[in-house]
């Protein structure tokens, strides 16, 4: 007989969690150190508290008229080519003066603080099709690798690498919607599956929709000082859905990795965590068949701001919002890697790497104009 999934949700309740662990320290004989190599303590610029980063400023790099201009001349370039949207790069989108900056802000995911803000691009002045090239042509320079965000299997062997978080429950694909990015619910903190995640915001929401993030690493220091017991569960191997996956129905991995420093790397942690492959979100309920698992402030989005994080040190979230007629909330997505800055993929998450970068060729790349509910790439 399967052993009952315990009473967790898509969204936390954080007096059950206190509740939890009261009862877990009270009698469980729980683990006083870390695990074997596990630092006590992170020290990077990936280490920081909200309250000392919404004292700055320098995290938003505001685009001038000039480089506006370039992005300008750089699109009609692109078009000029007749290319598919694909063949979109470097090259084929060049940004001789913005390039620079560009790179320094990828080696800021990678080695700073782990996350910017592009502000200002001129969304208004552009069609959808304008504004995916623009959007695409630009993060080509901060990560020249797109990821595709959906199984092939679904797309007649094309690569959709752009995704569109848009509120779809009152559409007529309402009853397939199975995360909560096509929802006006909020999104509670989780990684995505790529190495940078990037969003575009094509419009606001009138009101909500607070974009949040959370360094991984201030948490990390956190439970290793307080609570070195949820290392451990963390760093242990925690089934994830496939979700309808009949080849595999779960795949076992753990939230935690920790590599350790090498002669062209420091000492990492990396966090890869959805709740919802845990819990199930509306039409993708949690499998009734897998192993259970055990019971062991915020910025507004503008329109026209691009925000990149590094996926393995920042947890990302969503305020829920309210959308007017004719006036929806709308985020485009995509999925990066920069093939000079890469950390180095920890073998256990190789597989599911591979699915988002191996082979994605040119000719074969999808970017829809329109949002419609698709079936993730699962765990």
């Amino acid at each position: 007989m399967a052993t009952a999934q315990p009473d967790i949700q898509y969204k936390p309740d954080f007096e059950k969690f206190k509740q939890c662990g009261r009862l877990r320290q009270a009698n469980e004989n729980l683990p006083t150190t870390l695990p074997g190599g596990f630092p006590a303590k992170l020290s990077s610029p990936l280490v920081w508290h909200g309250k000392d980063i919404e004292k700055q400023t320098d995290w938003i790099y505001q685009l001038s008229d000039a480089q506006l201009d370039e992005i300008d001349a750089a699109l009609k370039s692109f078009k000029g080519l007749n290319l598919p949207l694909g063949h979109i790069n470097q090259t084929t989108f060049p940004l001789p003066h913005l390039h620079a900056e560009l790179r320094n802000l990828s080696k800021e995911l990678h080695v700073g603080r782990g996350f910017f803000v592009i502000r200002g691009l001129r969304v208004d002045s552009y069609t959808r099709e304008e504004n995916v090239i623009i959007y695409a042509g630009v993060s080509a320079h901060v990560a020249d690798v797109r990821g595709r965000q959906q199984d092939p299997h679904f797309t007649g062997g094309k690569s959709l690498v752009v995704s569109h978080i848009k509120d779809l429950s009152r559409t007529k694909d309402a009853a397939k919607v199975g995360a909560p990015s096509n929802t006006a619910d909020k999104q509670v903190f989780h990684t995505d599956g790529g190495d940078v995640i990037s969003l575009l915001c094509l419009n606001p929401s009138p009101e909500g929709g607070e974009s949040y993030i959370s360094s991984s690493w201030h948490i990390y220091n956190i439970l290793a000082k307080e609570r070195p017991d949820l290392i451990h569960t963390l760093s242990e191997n925690w089934p994830f859905d496939g979700f309808g996956n009949a080849q595999r129905p779960y795949s076992l991995r753990p939230l935690l990795f920790h590599q350790p420093a090498t002669g062209s790397a420091p000492e990492r942690i990396m966090i890869q965590y959805a709740r919802r492959y845990f819990t199930g979100f509306q039409a993708q309920p949690r499998s009734s068949d897998i192993l259970p698992i055990t019971a062991s402030r915020g910025a507004g989005f503008p329109k026209g701001d691009v925000q990149c994080i590094n996926n393995h040190s920042i947890f990302h979230a969503g305020n829920g919002f309210t959308d007017e007629p004719g006036n929806e909330r709308h985020l485009i997505r995509l999925w990066l890697r920069d093939s000079e800055y890469a950390w180095d993929t920890p073998a256990l998450l190789h597989e599911r790497w591979e699915h988002v970068y191996k082979d994605v060729k040119e000719d074969e790349q999808v970017f829809p104009l329109e949002p419609n509910v698709h079936k993730s790439l699962g765990s």
